[in-house]
C-alpha cells in the first residue's frame, strides 16, 4: 500500500490524527413523550387570530364576549370533526373565516358587511 506523504498508510490514520475521533456522550435523556404530541398539545389549544383578523376586529370595535369566544371554539371543533379545512363560522351576527388545521381565524366580518356578501375558498360552514 502506498503511504500518504510518507507518514500515513491509510485514511483511518489521517482521521485519527486530525479529527481526533473521541467518543462523545449524549446527555439528552429520552422520554416517553414524542415531539409530535407536545407540538400538537401546544399548537391546538387556543384559537389564534391572524394579523388581518385582529385588525378587522379592532377597526370595527368588535369585542368578543367569553360566551361568543367559547361558541367560536366549539364551532371550530365541530368543523374539525367534520373534516372541514377552511370554514365559515357564524356566531350571532359575526362571521369568521377560519383555517381549521392551523386553528387560526383568517378574517372577521360583522353584520353590516355580511349582507349580500359571498364567501369563497371555504369547504364548509358552521352556524353557532
Amino acid at each position: 500500500m502506498n503511504s500518504i506523504s510518507n507518514q500515513f498508510s491509510s485514511i483511518e490514520q489521517i482521521q485519527n490524527q486530525f479529527l481526533n475521533n473521541k467518543t462523545v456522550k449524549n446527555n439528552v435523556q429520552s422520554s416517553d413523550v414524542s415531539f409530535g404530541s407536545i407540538l400538537k398539545e401546544k399548537s391546538s389549544d387556543a384559537v389564534k387570530f391572524s394579523k388581518h383578523a385582529s385588525m378587522r376586529l379592532n377597526s370595527r370595535g368588535i369585542n368578543l364576549t367569553k360566551e361568543q369566544s367559547d361558541r367560536l371554539e366549539n364551532g371550530i371543533v365541530a368543523a374539525r370533526n367534520k373534516g372541514i379545512n377552511d370554514s365559515l363560522v357564524m356566531v350571532d351576527s359575526l362571521a369568521f373565516i377560519v383555517n381549521i388545521p392551523n386553528n387560526t381565524v383568517v378574517t372577521a366580518i360583522d353584520k353590516n358587511e355580511t349582507i349580500n356578501n359571498v364567501f369563497t375558498n371555504i369547504d364548509g360552514a358552521v352556524i353557532m
